[in-house]
């Protein structure tokens, strides 16, 4: 049986991504008011690099930057002891006490919405914020919790089998931007 094919489509370049970053910016800006009043707080990795972009471009606009963490949500996840055969740990860092404080929860792709129930499990745990807002930069639907982010930078069409791949810089051998591996149906020659 040979592998199905795919092929690759490149939604949003560097540019638009720039653009797409600097208007959740504005809406946040819009919504929430001054950045003293809410913390931006990324999943480890794309969301926590979407956190830091979108706190320079709030500063760009607004001349004060919000304070920003980070959410390893690896021993949050529902699937740890089936589906991953080696966890890799990263570092949930929260250099602010988050009881009484709005939070603005990033990450890049939201898809069946599992990752952002452990990352609001995980919050939990380090306290009780006066608010939790959810930022994406991809919305690709195939929800399968009932979770809808606040902030959307793109909603974009895609099939269960797709891949959304996000790369935001610090990655020299990609090309800042976002692609769609369109996968056929498993088991198609």
């Amino acid at each position: 049986m040979s592998q199905p094919e795919s092929t690759v489509e490149q939604v949003m370049g560097a540019r638009e991504l720039q653009r797409t970053v600097q208007r959740l910016a504005s809406e946040i800006l819009e919504r929430l008011g001054e950045p003293a009043g809410f913390a931006l707080v990324g999943v480890v990795r794309g969301g926590q690099q979407l956190a830091e972009r979108l706190a320079d471009a709030i500063f760009a606009l607004e001349g004060s930057r919000p304070l920003v963490g980070s959410l390893d949500i690896t021993l949050y996840r529902d699937d740890l002891y089936t589906g991953i055969e080696k966890p890799v740990l990263g570092q949930t860092l929260l250099p602010f006490e988050i009881n009484g404080r709005g939070l603005v929860l990033v990450d890049d792709v939201l898809f069946t919405g599992r990752t952002v129930r452990a990352a609001l499990d995980e919050l939990m745990d380090y306290g009780r914020p006066r608010f939790i807002q959810l930022a994406v930069l991809v919305d690709r639907g195939h929800r399968e919790l009932p979770i809808a982010p606040d902030f959307v930078g793109r909603r974009l069409a895609t099939a269960k089998t797709d891949r959304v791949d996000v790369a935001l810089g610090g990655a020299p051998e990609l090309e800042e931007g976002v692609r769609v591996e369109r996968r056929g149906p498993a088991g198609v020659a």
